[in-house]
C-alpha cells in the first residue's frame, strides 16, 4: 500500500468527525509530495466535497497548494 493509498483509507475512516477529518487531513498534505497533494485535493472534493468543502478549502489554502 502507498502512503497515497494509506492517507485516502485514513481519510474515508475519520469522516464521520469533522475535527478528525481536518486533523488528518492536514497530516496528509504534510506526508506526500506535490504531486500526491493535487491529486489528494481532487480526491477529497470528489469524495467529501459535499459535506466538508469549508475544511477543505481551509486545509488545502493554509498549505499553499494550488
Amino acid at each position: 500500500m502507498t502512503t497515497f493509498e494509506y492517507v485516502k483509507m485514513i481519510l474515508e475512516k475519520v469522516s464521520f468527525d469533522k475535527e478528525l477529518f481536518e486533523k488528518e487531513l492536514k497530516k496528509a498534505i504534510k506526508r506526500l509530495i506535490p504531486y500526491e497533494r493535487k491529486e489528494l485535493r481532487k480526491w477529497c472534493y470528489d469524495k467529501f466535497g459535499s459535506i466538508y468543502r469549508g475544511i477543505i478549502n481551509k486545509v488545502f489554502r493554509r498549505s499553499q497548494v494550488a
